[in-house]
């Protein structure tokens, strides 16, 4: 923790003449490469196919990076009206979660459909690898020097180039680590599903594994967001991603407890 107190990161890995490789990139393509494998080894468990998960992989990381995108565009639509090049520009970040998370669903379904299998399964597969995908990710943000927290004097607290500090914090230098605590949380995430791969029994298994995870982290989103400081739209004075994870959190346990009054019913009429 003292180590990230007194780092000041760069953005750039590695320049060689025009070409220059990014921090933010790396961590992207490490957490995609992590999760593939992690899919890999624990859809073994449930006899699929490797090159179905790599498959599967493919489209994941194509739709979920453009929905990702698009998703961060209509939060700061305003700003990309005006620059619309910066659209493209994903190395410098831009990549909503709950983007991806909507996209990925979708690519899910119509992939589960097209192959006539489990979607439950396969997202039950996938969920894990993306929490740990995510873990990984977050330290892009990190050498970005962006969607850091509130001004803090705690000892792990980050410094902040000025050049990065938003208009009113200008005299702080040390924030938040929010990719940190984002990063923690979906790690301890990926081993709480990892476990209940392997405790879980009988046909809801899946699902209850999807529900857990979208839950879980939707739970360490809302909380996150009460420190963060760059921008995002407000309603009803919540920040949107705050909305959207109540969203996803209310519709997980709505689903979750129709399930099990539909199986309580069809238990007792048997």
């Amino acid at each position: 923790m003292n180590f990230l107190h007194s780092f000041e990161p760069s953005r750039v890995l590695i320049q060689v003449g025009p070409i220059t490789l990014y921090w933010y990139g790396f961590f992207i393509v490490s957490g995609i490469l992590a999760a593939i494998l992690t899919a890999i080894r624990l859809g073994r468990k449930y006899g699929l196919d490797k090159n179905l998960i790599i498959d599967l992989a493919f489209w994941l990381t194509l739709f979920g990076i453009l929905g990702a995108r698009i998703y961060d565009d209509l939060l700061e639509i305003r700003y990309y009206l005006g620059h619309p090049l910066d659209s493209v520009k994903i190395w410098q970040g831009g990549l909503a979660i709950h983007g991806a998370i909507i996209a990925g669903i979708l690519t899910i379904y119509l992939f589960s459909r097209r192959k006539k299998l489990d979607f439950w399964l396969l997202s039950a597969v996938i969920a894990p690898a993306i929490a740990l995908g995510q873990a990984i990710g977050r330290w892009g943000n990190y050498f970005n020097q962006e969607l850091f927290g509130s001004p803090t004097g705690l000892p792990w607290g980050i410094p902040i180039d000025l050049l990065n500090r938003p208009l009113g914090y200008v005299s702080y230098r040390y924030f938040h680590p929010t990719f940190l605590y984002e990063s923690l949380g979906n790690l301890l995430i990926f081993f709480l599903l990892l476990g209940l791969h392997r405790r879980l029994t009988g046909e809801n298994k899946f699902r209850k594994i999807v529900f857990y995870y979208l839950i879980a982290y939707s739970v360490l989103r809302f909380s996150t967001e009460f420190i963060r400081i760059d921008f995002a739209p407000v309603f009803l004075g919540l920040r949107v991603p705050q909305i959207a994870s109540l969203l996803i959190i209310a519709l997980s346990l709505l689903l979750l407890k129709n399930k099990k009054n539909h199986d309580s019913i069809n238990n007792s009429s048997h």
